[in-house]
């Protein structure tokens, strides 16, 4: 096997890997017991900077403490190899991140609205996760991988019929 075969598949399974993580944050931390930080997400606001931009540091740290884990410099004899390409991979997932959810999805850094293809699925898809009112109910938890926007519209009126979530009369579940 190529030398750089194994570290680039550690990397790639750690990007894919930090979907499913953040996608579990998301729906029981943020909308859960961390919705303090991710409040201010969800309402409207004229700031540069959100609380919930304090997830993104949490994703930093990981990073970072994987890094240290993998380096011989850190720590000594006991590094982890594999640790600096697990730090790597949560680095790349979280430039992806910044670039489709606050760029592309919230235009915090350019203007630029998507009128076809995966990139139209995605703001479409996090668009109806903004559509509840409160951290109760709602769909689409994850960044990267976008279910089909009519599916996500049914399941967000199924929340509203049971009682389950508040939906915003503009997003038309």
């Amino acid at each position: 096997m190529p030398d750089f075969l194994a570290p680039l598949l550690i990397v790639l399974a750690s990007v894919l890997a930090m979907e499913w993580v953040a996608w579990a944050s998301h729906k029981y931390i943020m909308h859960g017991w961390g919705w303090a930080w991710h409040r201010d997400h969800h309402e409207p606001h004229d700031k540069i900077l959100e609380k919930n931009d304090l997830y993104g540091v949490v994703g930093a740290v990981m990073s970072i403490s994987m890094f240290a884990v993998g380096s011989p410099m850190v720590m000594g004899a006991n590094a982890w190899w594999p640790g600096t390409w697990i730090g790597l991979g949560i680095l790349f997932y979280g430039v992806i991140y910044t670039l489709i959810h606050d760029g592309l999805v919230h235009q915090r850094y350019f203007k630029w609205v998507p009128k076809k293809g995966y990139a139209k699925r995605l703001v479409q898809a996090h668009k109806l996760h903004h559509a509840t009112i409160g951290k109760e109910g709602g769909v689409s938890f994850g960044f990267v991988f976008a279910r089909d926007p009519a599916v996500l519209k049914a399941e967000l009126k199924a929340q509203r019929e049971a009682g389950i979530a508040v939906v915003r009369e503009s997003a038309g579940a």
